[in-house]
């Protein structure tokens, strides 16, 4: 997976860092969390949902970030699972804004 996000980054002429996994947050945030992300130069994928395949869905990132407050008890124990099994990096915040993400992807870039 991040082999394949690496070629389409470089065709780009961008360089991404990693790949960041978000559960939880609003929905209508969604698309400013991709773009701090993207200025951070990581790929993200953002689930705020339960989907019945969300085990599959994740795949091996190089991140995990968990918006404590905004998210299902079910989404947290699977992305745990994930992580566990994939041995993946888990950041947890407990607000869901904007700067919450900054600040946890500060730490980790």
């Amino acid at each position: 997976m991040l082999k394949y996000s690496w070629s389409v980054a470089l065709l780009k002429g961008q360089v991404i860092k990693m790949s960041v996994v978000i559960i939880g947050g609003n929905e209508r945030m969604e698309q400013q969390y991709k773009q701090i992300c993207k200025k951070h130069k990581c790929k993200a994928k953002v689930f705020t949902r339960m989907s019945g395949n969300l085990k599959t869905q994740i795949g091996q990132p190089d991140l995990i970030i968990l918006f404590t407050s905004t998210v299902a008890h079910k989404m947290v124990h699977c992305a745990l699972k994930e992580a566990e099994r994939y041995n993946i990096r888990v950041e947890r915040a407990h607000s869901s804004s904007a700067s919450a993400l900054e600040n946890v992807l500060q730490g980790c870039c």
